[in-house]
């Protein structure tokens, strides 16, 4: 994939230029160019999707666009990982859990060596930010794309800390929030940067009209809603194997999502509340809490909105400003949301 050369040129060009300062820096450069690598790509994806049904044909600057989008990416998880105090993705060490490895491994006593990993990750995830802003500098576009394309990573970017935000303080205030709340939460961390900037982006460098560009942030919240939904399906309910996430974290951690903010409302919370949180949840009491969502409906409501947001970004792809080509293009997206092992 294009993006992909495009961001080892980055990290390539970034290291040399970190030599200046010294090896630790390049050290950092190192492992954050491994934390960015074996994703999915999916939200250069969308920008390629938006950009080549709509006509584009430079590829380099479509690459620059998708390459910006998955540094912010980057960004945000290395962030994610520090406030949620990970050490570790997709089954091995992340920028915290390596710094504070070779901390621990140096003698260093664990709570001096966990602040090291932190430290080294808000750093890292610092540069990746700044790294997207550089990227999009660099596309071959006129001055007012440029802008635009500058506005939206800005728009992302502020909508996802806000997003942030509002599920660390969700996550500790005494009341569940509604599911309107979660929802609310989900789309500002994730969908407007996942889905709906990504496409807006591939739009704007095709040079589409802005009514286009509007059904594409619509369309990107709806299926990004939808999406997120499914991710905490599939936190509780999916298969490990299958998706390579525990279904013991979210429990564990007493993650706000919409089946726990569905089941709060129900007379069966009082059987499922001692147990979201439980840093210690057994397998025996996870499965407990399971058959409780199940019967009081809090799954059957959250796969109801998998539903309804999936088939209002449908709608919107029927509009007759959606050219018949980006509607061939963005008909699998929506797919591949409800095809996820849910």
């Amino acid at each position: 994939m294009r993006v992909d050369r495009v961001l080892a040129s980055f990290f390539a060009a970034a290291k040399r230029r970190a030599t200046a300062l010294g090896p630790r820096y390049v050290d950092l450069w190192t492992v954050l160019e491994r934390n960015s690598v074996g994703g999915k790509r999916f939200r250069p994806r969308m920008v390629v999707a938006a950009y080549e049904a709509l006509g584009g044909r430079d590829e380099e600057a479509c690459a620059l666009v998708g390459a910006a989008f998955e540094l912010l990416h980057t960004a945000l998880i290395v962030h994610d990982d520090v406030i949620d105090r990970d050490f570790s993705r997709r089954g091995i060490p992340n920028v915290s859990g390596s710094y504070r490895d070779t901390a621990t491994t140096a003698g260093i006593a664990s709570p001096a060596a966990e602040h090291r990993g932190m430290s080294a990750a808000l750093i890292a995830g610092d540069l990746a930010l700044t790294g997207a802003s550089r990227l999009l500098l660099d596309v071959s576009c006129t001055h007012e794309v440029r802008s635009g394309l500058l506005e939206l990573l800005d728009e992302a970017i502020f909508a996802s800390a806000g997003g942030e935000l509002l599920d660390v303080e969700l996550a500790l205030a005494p009341e569940v929030p509604t599911v309107q709340e979660v929802l609310d939460m989900e789309r500002a961390k994730t969908a407007v940067y996942s889905f709906e900037a990504p496409l807006m982006a591939g739009a704007m460098l095709a040079g589409a009209d802005p009514a286009l560009i509007d059904a594409l942030e619509e369309f990107g919240r709806e299926v990004g809603i939808a999406y997120q939904i499914v991710d905490d399906l599939l936190g509780v309910f999916g298969t490990e194997s299958a998706t390579g996430k525990t279904t013991l974290g979210d429990l564990r951690e007493g993650k706000r999502t919409v089946l726990i903010a569905a089941a709060a409302t129900t007379d069966d919370w009082f059987a499922i509340q001692p147990f979201i949180g439980k840093a210690d949840l057994t397998p025996d009491e996870a499965d407990h809490v399971r058959a409780k969502l199940e019967v009081c409906g809090a799954r059957a409501q959250a796969e109801r909105l998998v539903d309804e947001h999936t088939e209002r970004a449908l709608a919107v792809l029927d509009r007759d400003v959606v050219p018949a080509d980006l509607r061939v293009v963005l008909r699998p997206v929506v797919d591949t949301v409800l095809e996820r092992d849910r």
